[in-house]
């Protein structure tokens, strides 16, 4: 009886690992794993906590945490299937399964050295099947083992060319604001005396890189744990500017010089595109229920400030600006949207909310 317990548990282990590796690798839905998505949580917790022992270099240790989950996934997995095939293989040690010379070893570590050998390529090791039903045992496992290591191998590659698109987001937003973080810049750069027109291709690339960006993240979600020390790599900073580039082109542009801006498609995109894949990372990484929006009252006299002065950059880039209560109080409306989203999301990741804001502390 205890070798069939044993030869099922060993099913029943490699059973998980490869439900994991399909979850994670091919049906690759955000929120969907069932091993790798909570050691990924668990992982970058212990991260968290050893970085917050660092003061002054926060973050450092933080930027380790997505390689690291991915060694972690491999050798997870590795080590699964390995433990799945050596419960299998034990019962048979001596019986169906014999060392090439000598007396057949019936120690458990053996049987994971054997299982683990069957995995790779059928008779590679010092173990032979002896009987036909571990023959088929032994192949089925190498064949399970070839596939998931190019699975693997290629979920990894995958998300460095995600990480890749990502960052280029990042940097081409940081380089469009003149390296300010600020969306008042990057309109007063896209459209130079009220011209448009001609930096309008820029925010339909921008609406199209944000569309990708958002479905890596939902293929990807390891994404999420990739932590650059500077804060416009980070998926907070570039739904900040993108999102407030909107908010201001919504409220602080005349409908006479650039309404067709407004209702551009591009634009909305951009808005609509932003604000899903914050709520999405919101909802997926943040533990337990997500709390109360913030209360935005304290905060609208800064957003006040930062509508005013806003206007004040646009006029001196000859664009026609909504300098009115009417503007600020779009701009009000607007930004209470999106702002409590970031401001919960942010810290997830170890930013401050400040750190994403024109002139904020860059030295957190």
């Amino acid at each position: 009886m205890l070798p069939v317990l044993e030869r099922a548990s060993g099913v029943l282990v490699m059973g998980l690992v490869l439900t994991d590796i399909f979850l994670t690798v091919l049906y690759a839905r955000i929120g969907t794993g069932l091993i790798a998505d909570r050691v990924a949580h668990l992982t970058w917790a212990i991260f968290r906590r050893a970085d917050d022992t660092f003061g002054q270099k926060r973050g450092a240790v933080l930027s380790f945490c997505g390689p690291v989950i991915l060694i972690i996934y491999v050798l997870l997995w590795a080590l699964g299937l390995t433990l799945g095939a050596g419960l299998v293989i034990h019962p048979a040690l001596g019986t169906a399964v014999r060392a090439s010379s000598g007396e057949t070893p019936a120690d458990f570590m053996t049987a994971l050295y054997a299982g683990g050998s069957s995995m790779a390529i059928v008779g590679a090791s010092d173990f032979k099947p002896v009987t036909d039903a571990y023959r088929v045992v032994y192949l089925v496992n190498s064949l399970v083992g070839m596939s998931a290591t190019s699975l693997v191998l290629t979920y990894v590659m995958q998300v460095y060319s995600a990480l890749r698109q990502r960052n280029a987001l990042g940097l081409k937003l940081h380089l469009l604001t003149g390296e300010t973080a600020d969306a008042a810049e990057l309109l007063a750069r896209l459209g130079p005396q009220g011209q448009f027109s001609s930096g309008y291709t820029h925010l339909a690339d921008v609406a199209g890189a944000m569309a990708e960006m958002k479905e890596a993240h939902h293929f990807y979600p390891v994404l999420f744990y990739f932590r650059f020390r500077q804060p416009f790599y980070s998926v907070s900073a570039q739904a900040f500017i993108a999102l407030d580039a909107v908010s201001l082109i919504r409220s602080g542009i005349a409908d006479r010089q650039a309404v067709w801006l407004k209702e551009a498609a591009a634009v909305d995109a951009i808005w609509r595109v932003a604000m899903l894949l914050i709520v999405t990372l919101e909802t997926t990484f943040l533990p337990g229920d997500l709390p109360a929006p913030a209360d935005v009252t304290s905060a609208e006299e800064a957003w006040r400030t930062r509508f005013a002065a806003t206007v004040r950059r646009l006029s001196a880039a000859g664009v026609e600006t909504m300098a009115n209560e009417a503007g600020a109080e779009t701009y009000l409306a607007l930004r209470a949207q999106w702002q409590p989203h970031i401001a919960r999301l942010a810290p997830t990741m170890a930013y401050h909310i400040d750190e994403l804001e024109p002139g904020g502390d860059k030295r957190r």
